[in-house]
């Protein structure tokens, strides 16, 4: 039997997986208990306690009980594990199961409810059958032996000799099995209907509590108004799904379009259609035409390919492909990702150039078009373009800040609105006479105008603001919920090749030959000829149509050697009498081996015959080149560390004349072969100068408190030499962990100094005194042996060299299991394990330019329409809501113009990171961390500004409601106008052009924020209930049982009066609004402060001016339009300094419990 729950994370994408069964309808967890529940409720209301007698106590439970049953069906909709604990029951046998509860892994989209599919298996002799589902449009099916599920095995990793005997499908009986196994290579989505969004968007929780909000409104004889905001509501959805559907479309075109494609099946080559293809095939691929691109994962059998990889890894070099068939050791497997990707070509991508098989083997097929020979591995969306697609569609969140604390923040304003609605329920009880229905409706809207409606709209705008920021830097983000993350970021780790120095190589020149025994570096217009030919042959360049294309490095020096690369892979010098060489076989460079070879041969003239002459040309790595040199010169190792220290690129050059050989014996020279007995010819020195913008942007990341740390393949000298160039280094000395006669310690980049690996009693005496470089066999040394002493030194670690792609993997993840928010930013190919894993993965595409084409924009004045009075207190609280509306469609019209940039392409999105930057300088990490804390901060006084104003509202609508002080309709709309005002303008607020030194409190739940909206209450509530018992000792004649609105009769008129206590009131809610606003805008160090938000500081300035003129009573006509009543001049003295003090003790308030609590101590 399967276990019912299994743990154990299935792949990268599952979680774990829960087999169901469902139940009955009628006995489904939403409709049994309530069958039982309604004959009772009805039975007691009509026979026990009367009908008419309590009709009001007896709908209002009905209506109870709906909403209740209602509220279970919509968490079924929104919970699939509510739904599966109702609905369904758990099942251990999977025959017996029909569904089931797929849970992924965090990030990777939401759990969901599959179907399973029992078919007939496609294994021989096997008696079960096959029991799968499709998640995410991938196909997880049931392994008997081991009882789990698991992702279909396809053929990646057969041994090289398995894919060359391959024969492709012999019969179609192998074809259908194949294809029900693995299915086609369909790269299909369904867009989904326009109605099916929208009902996922109407359910959604907040939705819900709107459209709640507003029938209760509708209750309350506002309907008018209710319709109209339901209305407003409806429509920014539907705005909202059409811009989803657009990008669904958008995503649509990115898969590829089928086309015919040379198959090898039943024994002959056909032609079918690309979707058709199956793993198992054999296929013939040619260059490119009309924008065909590889129709899926296919390993190259027979001849040579260039590709263009940019839409998938942004790395714009093509990269050559080898076919495995010149492989010497066949038995090794193939593995796509790692060293096997020479020989994969991957779905997506272009092929630029092919050549055809030669023509002397006999063995292995040729294809009619004379294409290369491959073998589809992976189809459809199990492809590396299929998990781009499968990321970018299932992997990214709602536009939301941290869900969990918007929750806990709501439970929390909770609390004070049920304290104000039993307040009012007991109040108003005491009054027989008062309709309990209307009592009851009252309550339920303190409840809903407590919890601000606007919220979710408010939170998800922050995100949107810095989206769209971000983009007009040219900066693509394809996870928005990662962007308050930015905010938090604490450690920010850089790749150094092609991140923070440029492409723009300079070859300087060549150094340690002949009778430079020091580190002179000689022209190579002087070095002699072997030299220069080891330069001119060993690379892994082509030409094209369009030029030469290739690494940059090796462009460079083929460039400085004066030497021109023919089409046929010849190289031939531009001036000399050198005769030409013909490359004849690469071993390709591997960042493992760190080195790469090359054979080539040149025509000598013998007695009038041509002989060919071959020669192996190796470069790499100096220590990897020491050991394969028959002599090593005395000056070696001092002259290549002279040279690293001084920031430069050291290769070493390693030459061997091979002689006369025949074809059969090059084909049979080992890798080991050419790369021993070399005879050494010198380094090549390369500088690599930095990007215009490295040094600026790193300092403000420095200044702005955050760690820096350098994590690169390259050689720990110049590694740290760039360190020290661009300021991550801050002390006088630097360690690099090196290792002696199998002794390990630390060493001074000089030599001069050395310390043995732990010289204090703890690794703070060594972090504290010293900046620290490990290299990646260093990290491997200490894992294995100090495990407790490296983790205690990671954070502290300012250079990380000489480090393979999951070295970097694992530096980043360890760096993350400490609790440290980490920034990894690399350019896109051998950096996407580190992207992918770091909380902020930042890809920076290579060979971008360094800064964005100016653009002219025309800005549209925006118009404002002028606003009808509303004629009652719902409208009033409605005004803000209505504000709110019409700034989220201003940002969707926004979006709208901005969609070309907003929208993630392929090319534009790496596979690599969730952010992407079109540009190559690292300013765009200032960018993001900017945004990411400005949106974090705007969240965050978004909350503190939101709880201030609910828990005075929760106030004033409850013991200030029973005690009959109420507004008049045009004081309510001023009110509420004045709100949504400042709520317009706080959400605009722009990031500050430097970064500060301050980072910004992560969470929205920490003692600062908790306390300053407590204090900051206490100080209004006591300087309100103060002018309160000033107003009533004043106002004699006041009738102490006042008529409330909910005691008048339905065809009563609400009357109102201004009398001193009212107008007390509403000039002190006034100006707490304001103040709240003035106090808790947190502007500087994160974002533009008050002074410079114009538009926020002319309301608040504006508005509190009217207050302070109401209060003091100067402009009679002003007060006569607010419906104030006239002060006596003692009283006006005690009310204007009560206002004035409220907002300095608020403030005073505030700024202690920042000081107290704030960012500086966190």
């Amino acid at each position: 039997m399967v276990s019912n729950k299994m743990q154990s994370s299935l792949d990268d994408l599952v979680q774990y997986t829960q087999l169901f069964k469902p139940v009955a309808t009628i006995f489904q967890g939403t409709v049994f208990p309530f069958l039982i529940i309604y004959p009772v409720v009805f039975y007691s209301w009509i026979f026990v306690y009367g009908f008419e007698e309590n009709f009001e106590a007896g709908f209002v439970t009905v209506a109870v009980i709906a909403v209740i049953q209602i509220l279970i069906c919509l968490c079924c909709y929104w919970s699939v594990h509510i739904q599966c604990f109702l609905s369904c029951s758990a099942v251990k046998d999977p025959l017996q199961a029909e569904i089931v509860k797929v849970v992924p892994t965090s990030n990777n989209g939401f759990s969901e409810i599959v179907r399973l599919h029992h078919t007939k298996s496609t294994k021989r002799g096997s008696l079960n059958p096959d029991i799968w589902f499709m998640f995410q449009k991938s196909k997880y099916i049931y392994d008997w032996e081991k009882k789990i599920f698991h992702t279909i095995e396809f053929p990646t990793n057969k041994t090289y000799e398995e894919y060359m005997e391959s024969k492709g499908f012999c019969d179609d009986e192998a074809i259908e099995l194949a294809e029900k196994e693995f299915s086609k290579n369909d790269m299909v989505m369904v867009v989904p209907e326009f109605m099916e969004l929208f009902k996922e968007r109407a359910t959604a929780p907040f939705f819900v509590f709107q459209v709640f909000c507003v029938a209760l409104w509708c209750l309350d004889k506002y309907w008018y108004y209710s319709i109209f905001t339901l209305v407003m509501l409806v429509m920014f959805e539907c705005t909202l799904v059409q811009q989803q559907l657009r990008n669904m479309a958008e995503i649509r075109k990115m898969g590829n379009k089928p086309y015919n494609i040379n198959v090898y099946r039943n024994r002959r080559w056909r032609q079918i259609m690309s979707d058709q293809l199956l793993p198992g095939d054999i296929v013939s691929l040619t260059r490119s035409a009309n924008d065909n691109l590889v129709p899926c994962d296919i390993a190259l059998l027979r001849g040579s390919c260039i590709v263009d990889e940019s839409m998938l890894t942004g790395e714009s070099v093509p990269q050559m492909k080898e076919a495995i068939e010149n492989e010497k050791n066949h038995s090794q497997t193939l593995d796509p990702e790692g060293a096997g990707k020479l020989h994969t070509l991957f779905g997506g991508t272009k092929i630029v150039q092919h050549s055809s098989p030669s023509k002397n083997v006999s063995s292995g097929l040729k294809a009619p078009d004379n294409g290369c020979i491959g073998y589809v591995i992976r189809n459809g969306f199990n492809t590396s373009q299929g998990k781009l697609l499968r990321t970018i569609l299932f992997g990214v969140k709602r536009v939301t800040a941290n869900n969990l604390e918007t929750f806990g923040f709501i439970l929390f304003l909770l609390i004070f609105a049920i304290a104000a609605a039993a307040y009012v329920w007991i109040k108003g009880c005491e009054d027989p006479e008062r309709n309990r229905y209307k009592l009851f409706l009252e309550c339920t809207l303190i409840l809903t105008s407590v919890v601000p409606p606007e919220l979710p709209i408010e939170l998800s705008l922050a995100v949107n603001t810095s989206l769209l920021s971000l983009s007009k830097l040219a900066v693509f983000c394809t996870e928005p919920f990662r962007i308050p993350f930015a905010g938090k970021v604490e450690i920010c780790c850089f790749d150094k090749t092609g991140t923070l120095t440029s492409d723009n190589l300079v070859v300087e020149g060549v150094a340690g030959i002949g009778d430079h025994k020091d580190a002179t570096v000689i022209p190579l217009s002087e070095a002699p000829i072997e030299t220069i030919q080891v330069l001119a042959s060993c690379h892994s360049l082509v030409q094209l149509e369009d030029g030469l294309v290739g690494d940059p490095l090796e462009k460079a020096t083929l460039k400085a050697a004066e030497w021109n690369l023919t089409k046929g892979d010849a190289v031939v010098p531009k001036k000399g009498k050198s005769p030409g060489l013909k490359i004849v076989h690469r071993n390709h460079f591997a960042s493992a081996l760190k080195r790469m070879s090359v054979i080539a041969g040149y025509q000598v003239n013998e007695r009038g015959f041509l002989e060919n002459h071959y020669i192996s040309s190796v470069k790499g790595a100096p220590e990897t080149i020491k050991t394969m040199l028959k002599e090593v010169p005395s000056h070696y190792d001092h002259v290549y560390l002279t040279l690293s220290r001084r920031g430069a690129r050291v290769l070493a050059l390693g030459y061997r004349n091979l002689g006369k050989l025949s074809s059969q014996e090059l084909r049979e020279l080992a890798r080991e072969d050419i790369e021993s007995d070399l005879t050494f010819v010198g380094f090549v020195i390369i500088s690599c100068p930095l990007k215009s913008d490295s040094k600026k942007a790193i300092a403000e990341i420095v200044n702005a408190s955050h760690a820096v740390a350098m994590i690169t393949g390259d050689n720990p000298l110049t590694a740290c030499h760039v360190a020290k160039e661009l300021k991550f280094t801050q002390k006088v000395e630097m360690l690099i962990l090196t290792e002696e006669n199998g002794i390990w310690g630390w060493k001074s980049i000089d030599e001069t100094f050395n310390m043995p690996l732990q010289p204090f009693k703890t690794s703070k005496g060594l972090t504290s005194k010293f900046d620290l470089c490990i290299t990646g066999e260093g990290l491997s040394f200490l894992n294995e042996y100090h495990n407790k002493f490296l983790i205690d030194l990671m954070p502290h670690i300012k250079v990380y060299a000489r480090f393979a792609p999951k070295q970097k993997e694992f530096v980043i993840l360890t760096l993350k299991s400490l609790g440290y928010v980490t920034l990894m930013c690399g350019d896109g190919t051998n950096d996407v394990g580190a992207l992918k894993h770091a909380d902020v993965g930042v890809a920076i595409l290579a060979n971008a330019p360094e800064r964005p084409r100016e653009r002219v924009r025309e800005e549209r004045s925006q118009e404002v329409e002028p606003r009808r009075p509303p004629a009652n207190r719902a409208e009033a609280r409605q005004a803000t809501r209505d504000d709110t509306t019409a700034r989220l469609r201003h940002v969707i019209r926004q979006m709208e113009e901005e969609e070309h940039l907003q929208l993630v392409r392929l090319g534009d999105a790496s596979v690599a990171a969730p952010f992407t930057s079109r540009l190559s300088s690292i300013l765009c990490i200032c960018h993001i961390i900017k945004q990411g804390r400005c949106t974090l901060v705007t969240t965050l006084q978004m909350f503190k500004i939101l709880a201030l104003n609910a828990l005075i509202l929760a106030y004033s609508q409850s013991v200030l409601y029973i005690d009959g002080i109420k507004f008049s309709d045009t004081q309510a709309t001023l009110q509420s106008l004045l709100l949504a005002s400042c709520f317009l303008f706080i959400s605009r607020s722009k990031p500050l052009k430097h970064l500060s030194k301050q980072r910004p409190l992560p969470n929205i739940f920490n003692v600062y924020t908790i306390i300053t909206v407590l204090t900051q209450f206490m100080v209004h509530f006591l300087c309100l209930i103060y002018l309160v018992h000033e107003a009533t000792i004043r106002s004699p004649g006041r009738d102490p049982k006042p008529k409330l609105d909910m005691d008048l009769a339905d065809d009563e008129e609400r009357q109102f009066s201004p009398d001193l206590l009212n107008s007390t009131v509403y000039i002190i809610s006034m100006a707490l609004q304001i103040s709240t606003f003035a106090i808790n805008y947190r502007g500087e160090p994160f974002m533009e402060g008050l002074r410079d938000n114009k538009p926020l500081l002319y309301s608040i300035v504006v508005s509190g001016g009217v207050v302070l003129a109401l209060a003091a009573g100067i402009f009679p006509d002003l007060s006569n339009m607010f419906e104030i009543v006239y002060f006596p001049p003692d009283y006006r003295l005690v009310l204007v300094q009560v206002l004035i003090a409220d907002m300095v003790f608020a403030y005073l308030v505030d700024r202690l419990c920042l000081w107290l609590f704030g960012e500086s101590r966190h």
